[in-house]
This record gives structure tokens, sequence and C-alpha cells, in this order.
């Protein structure tokens, strides 16, 4: 599964993407094998209200299932102007 990270989350994990392997079966499944990973990870989803998460570029909640899902990607929410 690809997992891509814009704006400060990939900052504060220092990857714009990677490819992992998981048996996590929703998003928030997900997040909490990466925050196990590693410190920067903790930091990066250390506020899920500050986050919004994609699957296959289609908008979902962090409660949504990943089976079939070959992208996840996770940003700050989007401003307009």
């Amino acid at each position: 599964m690809d997992i891509l990270y814009f704006a400060w989350v990939r900052e504060r994990i220092g990857l714009p993407k990677e490819q992992i392997q998981t048996q996590a079966a929703t998003v928030a499944d997900l997040i909490n094998e990466l925050r196990a990973r590693e410190e920067r990870y903790v930091a990066a989803f250390s506020d899920l209200s500050a986050l919004r998460v994609a699957l296959d570029q289609e908008l979902a909640d962090f409660d949504a299932p990943l089976d079939g899902v070959r992208e996840v990607a996770f940003f700050p929410p989007m401003t307009g102007g």
C-alpha cells in the first residue's frame, strides 16, 4: 500500500511517501501501526482533528476500511481563498 504525506505531515515524518505492508483493517488501525514505529509518526498523528485522509483519492473517515485500498493520503484540512 502506498502512503502519501502532504504539508506539515510530510515535514514531521520526513518523507513524501512510502510503501508499506499492513494488516490494518481501518485507517485508525493504520495510524496506530505508524505511531508504533517511531516518534516522528507520533508527532505527525498527535492531533487527528487537524488531519484529513483520502483513500484512493476519495475523502474518507478514520474508521473507513482499508480492504482493497491501494493508496492512503494524509493531509491537513484544505482552505480556500
